[in-house]
């Protein structure tokens, strides 16, 4: 799946490999991929780049600040991204302190400092269908507010950051009135001092946080790196890297109810409705049920996607029992409306689909780093120390695979080996995003100064990568070795597939018993060509047209 030995890459059919580039494309399989454009923003630079699949640049924003760190197209085609502070008092990975949306034409049309001698932004943002922004935040207490609170005072040094997320409105050019805000220290459980403040028995309270779970004494307790929204269950999605686990909280609060434990379409205000990777965190389990390792970019699979609404997460796999690899995982909260009840600890037991389980492809992102679905089944995949991007097939074949040419001393020569080079995260666009809609996408040269894998590279913009009924989706297409037909969405009981050539034959037939299903159908003895899948269930009836590639 992953190939990092550039010098041993050979060229296969239908691939682009060249073993002398060590920069920009490496490798581009034509006709397996979801063509459209990649977005990133070096972690040594104050640009950000926009780039598709042959490796041509489209696009470039400036910016005066390096990332701090995430990066966002919006719907509407303006950039949205944060901005490293060189002052602002919080010395850590992922700090930044600036939130920024700049247009198309490079124009900043607004900027918001996040940060304060008490908060900083830091890490990622997110974008609100209402204009609004969430601002993940670290947010200072002092020791002795630590130690009132119940955290243990052998486990404190010169002050506690924990985390806060607030909803700001842009106001103007520099200005953002906060109109929401959510303080995880208004959700705090601890069973150290009876004395002190939030003592309680810690494995009856999941909803709350233990002050004293993970306190090695460092300042940063929690080190959240990711922040989400779903808008049809208005409920954020955070991920905590040092308590190794993901949790949910309601956003459809007051700010009053969000610090306390009642309110909001939950009915719990501000405490954590869900929370998996890790239940020892939460006293209902011990280090061999944990899930995560320094996990990254928890975010819900937008709808019209393979897998749509469930959870997808970088699992870095740092300090992971049996040696260090990296996992991209999907997993099925099991939701009731808007509130997660079920015995503890939260289920599920697993995660749903488990990419390079058991490190079968020897790789290994110890920091940073994301992954997303694609709409023809792939995934894309930042391996952020490196700034190596990749695509990965449903059955794990790398069909596409970039390292980003910019580093601390700006763009690198072809044929040097890359170093420091990071990228916190990539963001793949398709060609039909609504944040593309007038622009010119006009592709010009690529980043690097030479790339022969760019030169020969052609692309397929225009086919459909994901066919769907919107009830049925079949994915991805083109298809090669296998085809996914997708009927977990629907309510179908029994399904039959039927799948014809174009002179009418039908070349094979699946009987499928039971809802819920992904059928995947091994193409390996068809030849190239244009096939119609047919897919009869109850009252339903839908025809999909499927290019098979060789």
């Amino acid at each position: 799946m992953l190939k990092y030995l550039l010098s041993f890459l050979i060229l296969f059919s239908g691939t682009i490999v060249f073993s002398q580039t060590t920069i920009g494309l490496i490798e581009h399989n034509v006709g397996s991929l979801d063509e459209g454009y990649v977005l990133f923003a070096p972690n040594r630079s104050t640009d950000t780049y926009l780039i598709d699949k042959c490796g041509h640049q489209v696009h470039k924003w400036s910016s005066q600040y390096q990332p701090g760190q995430s990066a966002y197209l919006l719907p509407n085609g303006t950039l949205l991204r944060t901005g490293k502070l060189p002052d602002s008092g919080f010395a850590a990975g992922g700090n930044g302190g600036v939130v920024e949306m700049i247009d198309w034409n490079d124009n900043l049309i607004w900027s918001y400092v996040a940060a304060s001698t008490d908060y900083c932004q830091h890490h990622d943002v997110r974008a609100l269908p209402n204009g609004n922004v969430l601002i993940l935040a670290w947010d200072s207490r002092s020791v002795n507010e630590a130690i009132l609170n119940g955290r243990n005072p052998d486990l404190l040094g010169t002050s506690l950051w924990c985390e806060r997320v607030i909803e700001v409105q842009p106001d103007g050019l520099n200005g953002g009135v906060v109109v929401w805000e959510w303080f995880a220290w208004d959700h705090l459980i601890q069973d150290f001092d009876s004395n002190q403040l939030n003592f309680g028995v810690v494995a009856d309270h999941p909803e709350l946080l233990d002050v004293n779970y993970n306190a090695v004494g460092a300042q940063d307790w929690l080190h959240m790196n990711s922040i989400d929204y779903n808008e049809s269950l208005d409920q954020i999605l955070l991920s905590s890297h040092n308590l190794n686990e993901i949790m949910i909280i309601d956003h459809s609060t007051s700010t009053e109810e969000a610090a306390s434990h009642s309110g909001g379409n939950s009915g719990k205000g501000g405490d954590f409705l869900y929370r998996w990777g890790n239940p020892e965190a939460y006293q209902n389990g011990g280090p061999a049920d944990g899930k995560f390792w320094g996990q990254h970019n928890a975010h819900w699979i937008p709808s019209g996607l393979p897998y749509a609404g469930k959870i997808l997460v970088f699992n870095n796999g740092f300090g992971r029992p049996g040696g260090n690899y990296s996992t991209v995982e999907i997993l099925e909260p099991p939701a009731n409306g808007y509130n997660y009840e079920g015995t503890l600890p939260y289920g599920p037991a697993d995660a749903t689909v488990i990419y390079n389980e058991g490190n079968p492809h020897t790789f290994y992102a110890m920091n940073v780093s994301g992954a997303g679905m694609l709409s023809n089944g792939n995934i894309i995949i930042c391996s952020g120390p490196k700034g190596n991007f990749l695509e990965v097939d449903a059955n794990e074949n790398l069909v596409w695979e970039y390292i980003s040419p910019v580093n601390n001393n700006g763009i690198m020569s072809q044929g040097v080996t890359p170093t420091t080079n990071a990228v916190f995260r990539c963001v793949f666009y398709p060609s039909d995003y609504s944040g593309f809609d007038g622009l010119d996408l006009t592709t010009g040269t690529i980043i690097e100064d030479v790339n022969e894998v760019s030169d020969a590279c052609t692309l397929n913009i225009g086919i459909a990568p994901i066919l769907s009924s919107g009830e049925v989706f079949v994915f991805p297409n083109p298809a090669h070795d296998l085809v996914n037909i997708d009927l977990s969405k629907s309510e179908l009981q029994s399904a039959s597939i039927e799948f014809f050539d174009l002179s009418g034959r039908r070349v094979k037939e699946v009987q499928v018993k039971g809802s819920g299903q992904i059928v995947r159908m091994n193409l390996t003895t068809y030849p190239k060509g244009i096939y119609l899948l047919k897919i009869t269930a109850n009252n339903f009836v839908g025809t999909f047209r499927l290019e098979v590639g060789e």
